[in-house]
């Protein structure tokens, strides 16, 4: 088994654990300290939050959070968005999914590693249940015209120019920045 095959099949267990009874979660994909998504799982008990980040003492921090706070409705995980995807059990859909202050990979040859591109606003739709809303954040503006302009070219979602951010919360990044930009796109 490859080191990779491996890593999914520890994450499907570990998923299929946590999320057992769930069929729609709310997923933030690069959680950080926890500070947003734990305060979003207190505003709302009956939604089901996952956090995940590829960073291992960010997770520490999360869940300390988590415990403290006591939610049972929330759970943070080691994990690339790319691998959770795939490792997600097939019952499990998501409902709304929070990018915030991602890292824009500035420089041009970096593009291709900056998360909303169309293959994996694919995999997302894929993985999304009709009307789940992808909320979208950044305070670099280059990245949100570039994520602004994959996503309206994508099939399988679109834009909702009205919609109402879904918790309002700032993220330590979202303290840091002098401005930012949001969007929020619902699953066709």
């Amino acid at each position: 088994m490859t080191r990779q095959q491996q890593r999914l099949s520890a994450l499907r267990g570990l998923l299929e654990k946590i999320l057992h009874g769930q069929e729609r979660i709310t997923l933030e994909i690069g959680s950080g300290h926890g500070h947003y998504l734990t305060a979003y799982a207190a505003a709302h008990p009956s939604r089901f939050c996952l956090g995940i980040d590829i960073m291992s003492e960010r997770l520490v921090r999360s869940e300390r959070k988590q415990t403290r706070a006591g939610l049972t409705n929330l759970a943070f995980v080691h994990a690339s968005a790319e691998d959770l995807l795939v490792a997600l059990p097939d019952n499990v859909l998501l409902d709304d999914i929070l990018i915030l202050f991602p890292d824009p990979w500035p420089k041009r040859r970096h593009h291709k590693n900056r998360l909303i591109q169309h293959p994996f606003l694919s995999q997302l739709a894929a993985r999304s249940i009709s009307g789940a809303r992808l909320c979208f954040r950044t305070d670099f503006g280059e990245y949100f015209a570039y994520a602004q302009s994959a996503v309206t070219a994508h099939q399988a979602w679109r834009i909702d120019p009205v919609a109402s951010w879904p918790f309002e919360m700032p993220t330590v990044f979202q303290t840091r920045a002098s401005a930012y930009d949001s969007l929020i796109a619902i699953r066709t």
